[in-house]
């Protein structure tokens, strides 16, 4: 995988008072990283075609306004992000008239050439968040580029980078993708100074000692044993290129979703890393149960990669603005 030089942010609300914590946390990965920093907003608003038929400004006047009093205000915050810290922050500001938010979020990764996105979660709790097309379901979702999702608002201090790989290849996962996980983890870990864990769950059988149990205690027991020694060597051949040190390597035999939130929580996790495939073939691209589980369960900040063949469906093209009468067309 290639370093993080140019990140993203997707400023949700330029002309807030104070910088948004997705943006904090992007000037301080930008300046930690020495990588190129972008922040984004995209007009998703629709316009009323009547504005223009009884109005006395043209159509280009009231877009290209909107657009310019946006971007002033992206870069009154970008000055504010400049003055702050030694080494001096590149940093760029751009403005779209483009929608859902999330996709125009992923078109403009395409056309800066980011690498990481920094983006703020969905307020509130995900139900049915496909349905709703939530904008940080939706990024995690679509976007081939990493995505950080920013939980908490306080800046990095020597952050706990917590990686969840899968060597057993739930889901369909590719071998690569682990090793994905695992360099954007070190990149980011090493950058803010922080310490690096690795955690892999798998899932033990069930046993007891009652006649109506499926499987004996005894029996059981060995074949967790076999389980967990077959776990532990592909939990250890997927670190092999990382330095990670043996307390930091966590298996725990249990259910994924539990024994991630369960470590995170224990360690003090300020980031969590994993990755997100398909889990089902009706539509293309979903989040897989544990990402998806996720979600809302973590208190800490969430950074998701995808695997590289990873393909997007959004559209290349933006959508430009959304014209809507005022009033339904008569038939």
């Amino acid at each position: 995988m290639r370093s993080i030089r140019r990140i993203l942010v997707a400023v949700k609300e330029p002309g807030a008072r104070a910088a948004p914590a997705a943006v904090n946390k992007g000037v301080q990965l930008a300046r930690a990283l020495g990588a190129r920093l972008e922040l984004f907003h995209a007009l998703t608003a629709p316009l009323y075609a009547d504005t223009f038929i009884y109005g006395d400004r043209s159509f280009t006047d009231i877009t290209g306004a909107a657009q310019q009093q946006t971007e002033k205000r992206l870069q009154a915050l970008a000055t504010r992000c400049q003055g702050r810290g030694r080494r001096r922050l590149k940093i760029s500001v751009a403005v779209e008239w483009d929608a859902p938010a999330y996709e125009a979020i992923i078109r403009r990764a395409r056309v800066s050439k980011a690498d990481l996105i920094v983006a703020e979660r969905h307020a509130g709790r995900h139900i049915a968040a496909g349905l709703l097309h939530l904008n940080d379901w939706e990024l995690l979702r679509l976007s081939p580029v990493p995505v950080l999702l920013v939980k908490k608002s306080r800046l990095y201090d020597r952050p706990t980078v917590l990686a969840a790989v899968d060597p057993g290849r739930s889901h369909g996962k590719p071998a690569s993708l682990d090793a994905k996980i695992l360099a954007v983890g070190d990149t980011v870990g090493k950058a803010l100074h922080g310490r690096l864990f690795a955690v892999h769950a798998y899932v033990p059988v069930p046993g007891g000692a009652r006649p109506t149990d499926a499987l004996d205690a005894v029996t059981a027991a060995n074949i967790n044993a076999r389980m967990a020694a077959g776990a532990r060597q592909r939990f250890e051949r997927a670190l092999s290129g990382v330095k990670i040190p043996a307390s930091r390597r966590l298996l725990i035999g249990g259910s994924p979703i539990d024994a991630i939130s369960r470590t995170a929580s224990r360690i003090g996790s300020d980031i969590v890393v994993m990755g997100a495939v398909s889990r089902s073939g009706i539509r293309r691209w979903i989040l897989d149960d544990t990402a998806e589980g996720l979600l809302d369960q973590l208190t800490c900040d969430l950074l998701i990669v995808k695997p590289a063949l990873f393909k997007s469906d959004v559209a290349r093209r933006p959508t430009g603005v959304r014209l809507v009468p005022a009033m339904p067309l008569n038939p």
